[in-house]
C-alpha cells in the first residue's frame, strides 16, 4: 500500500481543517496516511527529514507551503528522491492553476491516487533559494503586499484590491535583465519584471502566460508601461493573458535570468520583500516529481 506523509499547516482554521479531513478520507481507502501539523520551517524539515521512507509527500496549502516544502527538500539535498503532490487549499493557488488541477483539494485528492507522476522543472538562485512558481519585482510584488491585509477578509479578491492601489502608486524603477549573459532589456521605466515556470500569480493573473512548467526553460516578461493611463490598460490585458502583445512589454526564454538596478520590491512564490539590488536564477530542469491526476486539464 502506498504510504503517504501529509504536511498541513498548524495555524489553519477550523473550517480548512473540516476540508482537509474530507480530503484524509478519501486518500485513506487506497493509501496509507500520517499528517504532520507543521508550524515553521524548522518543524517542516524535521518532519520531512524523520519521514524518509514515504511514497509521497502531500502538501496542503497554496503556493507558499508548496514552496516551504520543496524549499526544505531540496536544502536536505532529497528533493530528487521524493514524489510530491499537492492540495491546493490556499487562497491563490496560482501554480495549481498551471497544473490544471481542481479547485477542489477533495477532487483533487480522489485523483491522486491514480495519477501519473510528472517532472516539473525548479528555479534556484545563488543563495539556493528555490522558485517553484514565479518571481516579480516592481508593481505586481508591490500589488502582493498591498493586498496582504485584504487577504484574510476578502480572499481572492483581497489581491485585486492590492493591484488597483499599487497601480495608481506603484513607481517604475531602473534595471537591466539578462538572459543566458545577454541583455535583453534595460531601462530607468520597468513597471514589472517576471521569471518563472508557472503562468499565473496573484490569484490568476497569468503573468507569463505561455510558461510550460517541464519544458526545462524560464520565461520572463518585462513591462515598460509606465503612465499611469497605459499601467492601468496594461494591468486589464494582464488580466486576460493578452499584455505580451503590447509594443511597452519584452517577452523572451532562456535557462539562466539576471535581474539588477534599483532597490526592488520583490515577490516569490507569493512571499514578499524588499532591498533586491540584482539576483540570478538558474533552472533545474525536472528538478522533482509531481503527482497530476489524469483528468487535470487546466483551467483559466
Amino acid at each position: 500500500m502506498t504510504t503517504a506523509l501529509v504536511i498541513s499547516n498548524a495555524a489553519a482554521g477550523s473550517s480548512d481543517a473540516d476540508v482537509l479531513d474530507a480530503a484524509l478520507d478519501a486518500l485513506r481507502p487506497a493509501w496509507k496516511v500520517d499528517v504532520a501539523r507543521t508550524a515553521d520551517p524548522d518543524e517542516l524539515r524535521d518532519a520531512l527529514a524523520a519521514r524518509p521512507e514515504v511514497d509521497v509527500v502531500v502538501v496542503a496549502g497554496g503556493d507558499g507551503s508548496l514552496h516551504a516544502c520543496i524549499q526544505a527538500l531540496w536544502s536536505l539535498g532529497t528533493l530528487d528522491e521524493r514524489t510530491l503532490a499537492l492540495l491546493p487549499m490556499g487562497t491563490g493557488n496560482d501554480f495549481a492553476r498551471t497544473l490544471g488541477l481542481a479547485e477542489d483539494p477533495v477532487e483533487v485528492a480522489r485523483g491522486l491516487t491514480t495519477a501519473t507522476a510528472r517532472s516539473l522543472d525548479l528555479a534556484v538562485d545563488g543563495d539556493d533559494r528555490v522558485v517553484v512558481n514565479a518571481v516579480h519585482v516592481g508593481v505586481g510584488a508591490q500589488a502582493g503586499q498591498e493586498a496582504g491585509p485584504w487577504k484574510k477578509r476578502l480572499g481572492p479578491l483581497g489581491y485585486a484590491v492590492g493591484a488597483l492601489k499599487a497601480g495608481v502608486v506603484g513607481s517604475p524603477a531602473r534595471l537591466h535583465v539578462e538572459v543566458d549573459g545577454r541583455l535583453v532589456d534595460h531601462g530607468d521605466d520597468v513597471v514589472q519584471a517576471a521569471v518563472g515556470v508557472g503562468r499565473y500569480v496573484g490569484g490568476g493573473a497569468p503573468l507569463l502566460p505561455e510558461a510550460e512548467p517541464a519544458d526545462g526553460l524560464l520565461d520572463v516578461t518585462v513591462s515598460h508601461a509606465n503612465a499611469l493611463p497605459r499601467r492601468l490598460a496594461y494591468g486589464v490585458r494582464l488580466l486576460r493573458g493578452r499584455h505580451t502583445e503590447r509594443d511597452d512589454v519584452v517577452t523572451t526564454r532562456g535557462r539562466s535570468v539576471t535581474i539588477s538596478g534599483d532597490a526592488m520590491t520583490w515577490n516569490s512564490d507569493g512571499e514578499t520583500g524588499e532591498g533586491l539590488r540584482e539576483r540570478t536564477w538558474t533552472v533545474v530542469p525536472g528538478a522533482y516529481r509531481l503527482l497530476i491526476p489524469e483528468d487535470s486539464s487546466g483551467r483559466d
